[in-house]
């Protein structure tokens, strides 16, 4: 009896022993790629023992790893000069491993692949009149588009480690089911298994919240705050709160929906069945109307529209307005004061329209956010590109490589 239990205390102590050199490998290669993917300038061997803390010795093989992995590349060798062994650096490899951001919006599909570097292979966005459409229809045509793009970059030589499906609506992230969808006029949906794409890995997001995360991924000039509203004006309007660079997702994740503030009672009914809704009066269906435009009249249309007031009075850009910018304006206000968040970004079609919209935006903030004396408030105009939530679907799927590196090498 002793003999065996000795012998079973000793099977337990080595097997824990084991499990806990295995969880810090995997903790271990997670700071080394984020050494490797996290630095403005490509670091050596050297320097990313120097920003982890580990033996020069134990990051070698690791950085060996990612390398062997597609993870991390090699450049060639620098000797800045010194004597030793020249340093190589390191950065994130191209066209290896690559992530899908997938979208269904009212007026588009969408695909768009990236690689670890960020930078976009394959962009495929193609029109369409999506209001109340067949979502077994819809979903089917997408998977068809993101199949057609993911053969190719997989005969291209590069590995597809998954795909994130932006969707405009109230997404449940934990039950991967779409609640409802308004302007498509979707409810009660399981997306997924409708687009057919097989043993892919999809999730499915809230449209704004993955455009917001493109934001906040930067790779521009001009840098995201830790904090802000970000807002994505479309034919629907939806918002995501980003709280030092985190978003912030309430209960269920189903917050922001700004779209669906009330800037008038009295208004005209909106598709998710109540009265004057801000999309009534801001979004980009709405504000074509306004222009006397067909609503589904492209977007470059009304800014042709509106620079040709401006030239009219020469007043310069910024001359004309957009009734519009009043309702937004009422509604961010309502989110200023209740989440003392100071910045916002406009995204989507507010991107392009931003001139217009400005000044009444700031006026509506100034008169109605009780802290406007005390505070700058800022609105600025996103710097995430065209359709960014494929952009920031994209992204999460390869954040979640780095978060997990071990699962490839």
């Amino acid at each position: 009896m002793t003999t065996a239990g000795t012998a079973h205390e000793t099977t337990t102590r080595t097997g824990s022993a084991a499990a806990r050199q295995h969880s810090l490998r995997e903790h271990n290669l997670e700071l080394v790629a984020r050494a490797v993917f996290e630095v403005p300038e490509p670091l050596s061997r050297a320097g990313v023992a120097a920003a982890t803390g580990l033996a020069r010795a134990t990051v070698s093989t690791l950085v060996d790893q990612l390398v062997a992995a597609r993870l991390v590349r090699e450049l060639p060798a620098v000797t800045g000069g010194r004597a030793g062994r020249p340093a190589v650096p390191l950065v994130p490899a191209p066209r290896s491993v690559v992530g899908l951001g997938l979208e269904v919006n009212v007026d588009y599909l969408g695909v768009r692949v990236l690689d670890l570097t960020g930078d976009v292979v394959v962009d495929r966005v193609v029109p369409g009149a999506l209001h109340d459409s067949d979502p077994a229809v819809v979903l089917r045509q997408l998977g068809e588009l993101a199949r057609e793009v993911s053969d190719g970059v997989t005969a291209a030589g590069m590995t597809v480690a998954g795909a994130r499906l932006a969707l405009p609506g109230l997404v449940d992230p934990r039950t991967g089911l779409l609640e409802v969808a308004p302007n498509l006029g979707w409810s009660s949906l399981d997306p997924v298994p409708l687009l057919g794409l097989g043993e892919l890995p999809v999730r499915i997001a809230n449209e704004a919240k993955l455009a917001a995360l493109a934001e906040l991924a930067g790779g521009s000039d001009v840098a995201a705050p830790d904090s802000f509203i970000f807002v994505s004006g479309d034919v629907g309007i939806g918002a995501a709160i980003v709280v030092d660079r985190a978003l912030f997702l309430g209960e269920r994740g189903w917050n922001g929906e700004i779209g669906h503030v009330v800037v008038d009672p009295a208004g005209p009914r909106c598709s998710c069945g109540a009265f004057g809704c801000l999309e009534q009066y801001a979004g980009k269906e709405a504000m074509m109307r306004a222009a006397g435009l067909p609503p589904d009249a492209p977007l470059a249309a009304l800014v042709a529209l509106l620079t040709g007031q401006d030239a009219a009075v020469g007043a310069g850009t910024g001359g004309a307005a957009l009734p519009a910018g009043r309702a937004l304006g009422s509604a961010l206000a309502d989110f200023v004061n209740l989440l003392d968040v100071s910045t916002i970004v406009l995204g989507g079609a507010y991107t392009e329209l931003l001139p217009w919209l400005r000044a009444d935006v700031e006026a509506v903030l100034a008169d109605r956010v009780l802290a406007a004396p005390f505070v700058d408030l800022e609105v600025r105009a996103a710097q995430a590109g065209p359709q960014a939530a494929l952009t920031g679907g994209a992204r999460e799927v390869l954040r979640a490589v780095l978060a997990d590196p071990a699962a490839w090498v």
